[in-house]
């Protein structure tokens, strides 16, 4: 398997109007950027294709969204490389924002049909994804956050909310530059109601972005909110769970979230 830190060739570059000779590394990350371009290593075509579509599709006045770019020919991907115009800006705690985002972003997506290659994925988060919505039964360790699922899991109730296009990891992917609308740089597709993105985004913020539980208060209008957010944090202690990486100390952040939840049900 070739390294995801391989550049992309001169042929790929050129194909997408770019300078091969003028491409650099953006800091912390394995996505390459030249001029206003920024070219991904294509890891999954149906996923990226998906991608592609959904942010091309996606607008809303609120939010900087980056559009797929094609290649001379029309094509979105070229020698397993994809191509996007770069937006400036870092990811920050900016959780209110990020909240905000979440609802606008998906908002923007209501429409878009369910993409057909999440019925075969099967990592770490699709399946605890499926564990949080009681799609699969799936023993948990105590110690790496299965104790706390098995003390929230109880006070799942059913949602009557439509599904759709959800983001599941935005705010890793959540972009800010000063005054700016927050920039939306990928979409992490899974098929639940459109709040739970927001609720996913406000869950996040507590475990690594310092929000509090005033966060969760403030969205108290969105429906079903305390339902969504007991799925978010349920998605979460089931993720650790399952790698054989997580650490205690990325632990801590999801008891501290998990507390804050069960406060509001």
């Amino acid at each position: 398997m070739r390294s995801t830190l391989e550049r992309p060739s001169e042929r790929v570059c050129s194909a997408f109007g770019s300078d091969a000779g003028a491409i650099t590394l953006l800091p912390d990350s394995e996505t390459w950027h030249a001029g206003d371009v920024v070219f991904k290593r294509v890891t999954d075509r149906s996923q990226a294709l998906w991608t592609a579509r959904a942010l091309d599709f996606a607008d809303d006045p609120g939010l900087r969204i980056a559009k797929p770019v094609r290649s001379r020919d029309g094509r979105w991907i070229v020698g397993d490389w994809s191509a996007w115009r770069y937006l400036p800006g870092t990811t920050e705690h900016r959780c209110e924002e990020s909240v905000l985002a979440a609802v606008r972003l998906h908002r923007a997506t209501a429409d878009l049909p369910r993409p057909d290659f999440l019925s075969s994925r099967d990592d770490r988060d699709a399946i605890a994804d499926r564990i949080a919505w009681e799609e699969l039964d799936r023993p948990l360790p105590e110690e790496k956050g299965g104790r706390w699922f098995e003390i929230l899991a109880p006070s799942r109730r059913p949602i009557k909310l439509p599904h759709q296009v959800a983001h599941g990891e935005l705010l890793a992917g959540l972009l800010f530059d000063g005054d700016a609308a927050p920039g939306v740089v990928d979409f992490v597709a899974y098929y639940r109601p459109g709040e739970w993105g927001a609720a996913i985004a406000a869950v996040d913020s507590l475990i690594w972005g310092g929000a509090t539980g005033a966060l969760l208060e403030r969205w108290a209008h969105l429906p079903e909110w305390p339902q969504l957010l007991l799925r978010a944090i349920l998605f979460r202690l089931a993720s650790h769970a399952l790698d054989p990486r997580s650490t205690n100390a990325a632990l801590d952040g999801l008891r501290a979230a998990a507390r804050e939840v069960s406060a509001i049900l």
